[in-house]
């Protein structure tokens, strides 16, 4: 499994959003695509709801991907 560090900018991302930032998907329609597919989980628990807000502290699994959210520096 692939691991990526993600650091948000502000309070949180939306979960499409950061599946396109960190480069899984091309676009946002390919990242709602997924997320509605049932192909992703956040800490553990699969998630559908395509703007989800993902914050610091949190994990995003996707296929072979795992994506750690940290906070702002």
């Amino acid at each position: 499994m692939r691991a990526v560090a993600f650091t948000l900018r502000g309070e949180y991302v939306e979960l499409c959003d950061l599946l396109k930032l960190v480069g899984i998907v091309d676009s946002g329609g390919q990242g709602k695509a997924l997320v509605a597919a049932g192909s992703v989980s956040v800490d553990g628990r699969s998630e559908t709801r395509k703007t989800a807000k993902i914050r610091a502290g949190q994990r995003v699994d996707c296929g072979d991907v795992r994506i750690t959210v940290l906070a702002p520096s």
